[in-house]
C-alpha cells in the first residue's frame, strides 16, 4: 500500500496579481489510493497525498517559491493537516461544501493565529458563512458560475473586512478587465493564453524578426553553417548562447569564449532547440512571464511523453509542438495564420490545429487535460497512447524542473 501512496498526480494552475505576475499556484491532486476509498479513509488518503507530494516532488519544483493554494476537507482541517506544511508556502483553501461548525471554526482560528493564509473556495454568500468571512484573507469567486451583478455585490458585502478577492475561471481578457475594474486583486484562469488578435501590420518589428529566425531555424534541411550564420547575425542570441553554455546548467570546467566552440558543444539538434526557445522569449516581451514558462513546460512535457514509445523524429517534433502551442498569444495573431509562415512538419501543424488525428495530437490534448486537472480525460488518453499514468506525472514533474532551470539560466 505504501508504494501506491507515492503514485501522486499533481498539476498546477497559475494565480496572477493585477500586473499579471504570478502570485501563486493552485495545486490539483489525484491519487489512486485516494480514489479507492471514501469517507474518512478518503480524507486520510488525500492528506497523505498532500504531505507526500511535498516530500517526493518538492515545493520548489512545484511552485518555484510561490504560494501553493491547496484544497482541504473538513476532516483535514480538524486534524490539523495544513499545519504540517510551511505557512510561508501555502494558502489553505476551505472548500465550499464545508459547514462552519464549531470544530472547523476552531481549527481555522488556530491556523489564522499561526499566520496561515485562509482562502474561501468557490464562495457563494450565505449568512451562516460569516464566521469564515471574518477569518478569510482571500475569497475566490467562480466567474463562470457567478452572475455579473453578484460578482461585484460580494465585494460590497465584505468591504468592512480586510479581504482580497480572487476571480477564478477567468477565460478571456474581457473577463480579466471586468474583474480588475470591479476591484479583484487576483485572477485564475487561462485568459493569459488567449491572443488579443491584431493585424499583421500592428506586430512590432522585433517580433517579426524573431518570427523570421524561428522560421529559418526550423527549416527541414537546415545545415549547421546556416544555423551558425543565423545566430551570429543576432547580437542578443550570440551573447545569450555564450552565457548559456558557461552557466551551471552545463557545469563545464573551462570557460567557453568562442561562438564556434559553443555551437559545436551543443550540436545542431540542441542548438536549434535553444535558438527556438530564445526566439520565443524574444517574442514574449510585454507578455506574462508565465506564458513563456508554460510554453517551455509544454515543450519538455511533450518531448518526455513522446520519448516513451515514439520515434526520435516524433519526439523532436513533440518538443517543437509544445513550444509553439502558445504562439498565437505571444504574437496576438490566429495560430493558423502564423503556422502558414513557418516551415513545420505537417504532423505538428495537424496536431496544433486539430486537422488530422495523430500521436502528437493525443499528446497535445493530454497536456491540456493535465494542466486543468481533468483526471478522467487523462486516463482515457493514456489508454489510447498505451502509456502508464505514472509516466505522465513523472514527465510533467521533470518538465517543471527543466523549465524553471532554463528560465533561471537565461
Amino acid at each position: 500500500m505504501m508504494a501506491q501512496e507515492t503514485e501522486v498526480h499533481v498539476a498546477r494552475q497559475p494565480i496572477f496579481d493585477c500586473n499579471q505576475n504570478v502570485f501563486g499556484y493552485e495545486l490539483l491532486f489525484r491519487s489512486k489510493v485516494a480514489n479507492a476509498y471514501d469517507g474518512t479513509d478518503g480524507d486520510h488518503a488525500t492528506n497523505s497525498v498532500v504531505a507526500n507530494s511535498f516530500l517526493l516532488i518538492g515545493m520548489e519544483n512545484l511552485t518555484n517559491g510561490k504560494k501553493a493554494f491547496i484544497n482541504f476537507t473538513a476532516n483535514s482541517l480538524k486534524n490539523e493537516i495544513p499545519s504540517m506544511l510551511p505557512k510561508e508556502l501555502i494558502a489553505v483553501e476551505i472548500l465550499e461544501n464545508i459547514e462552519p461548525d464549531q470544530p472547523v471554526i476552531a481549527a481555522c482560528q488556530k491556523l489564522k493565529q499561526g499566520g496561515y493564509c485562509l482562502v474561501l473556495d468557490d464562495f457563494v454568500f450565505k449568512p451562516k458563512f460569516m464566521p469564515f468571512v471574518e477569518l478569510a484573507d482571500i475569497i475566490k469567486v467562480d466567474f463562470r458560475l457567478t452572475p455579473p451583478d453578484e460578482r461585484k455585490a460580494l465585494l460590497d458585502r465584505c468591504k468592512n473586512y480586510p479581504i482580497k478577492f480572487l476571480a477564478e475561471k477567468v477565460e478571456t481578457h474581457a473577463d480579466f478587465q471586468a474583474a480588475l475594474q470591479m476591484g479583484y486583486s487576483y485572477f485564475q484562469g487561462y485568459f493569459f493564453c488567449k491572443p488579443v488578435v491584431l493585424s499583421s501590420k500592428d506586430i512590432p518589428s522585433y517580433k517579426i524578426n524573431y518570427l523570421s529566425i524561428l522560421r529559418e531555424i526550423n527549416q527541414p534541411y537546415l545545415e549547421f553553417s546556416q544555423l551558425e550564420a543565423i545566430i551570429k547575425r543576432d547580437v542578443s542570441l550570440s551573447y545569450n548562447l555564450l552565457k548559456f553554455i558557461n552557466s551551471a546548467f552545463f557545469g563545464l570546467s573551462n570557460k567557453i569564449q568562442s561562438l564556434r566552440q559553443a555551437l559545436t558543444l551543443l550540436g545542431q539538434k540542441e542548438l536549434s532547440k535553444w535558438a527556438s526557445l530564445m526566439a520565443l522569449k524574444g517574442m514574449g516581451n510585454h507578455k506574462p512571464g508565465e506564458l513563456i514558462l508554460n510554453s517551455l513546460v509544454r515543450a519538455r512535457f511533450a518531448e518526455n511523453l513522446a520519448g516513451i514509445n515514439l520515434s526520435k523524429q516524433q519526439t523532436s517534433n513533440a518538443f517543437l509542438m509544445g513550444m509553439l502551442s502558445h504562439l498565437d498569444a505571444l504574437l496576438d495573431r490566429p495560430l493558423p495564420e502564423i503556422l502558414k509562415e513557418i516551415a513545420l512538419d505537417e504532423e505538428i501543424k495537424d496536431a496544433l490545429l486539430s486537422i488530422k488525428p495523430n500521436r502528437l495530437g493525443l499528446i497535445y490534448k493530454l497536456m491540456q487535460a493535465y494542466e486543468r486537472g481533468e483526471w478522467e480525460t487523462i486516463s482515457r488518453f493514456t489508454r489510447a497512447m498505451a502509456i502508464q499514468e505514472y509516466q505522465v506525472s513523472q514527465s510533467y514533474q521533470k518538465a517543471l524542473i527543466w523549465a524553471h532551470e532554463f528560465i533561471n539560466t537565461n
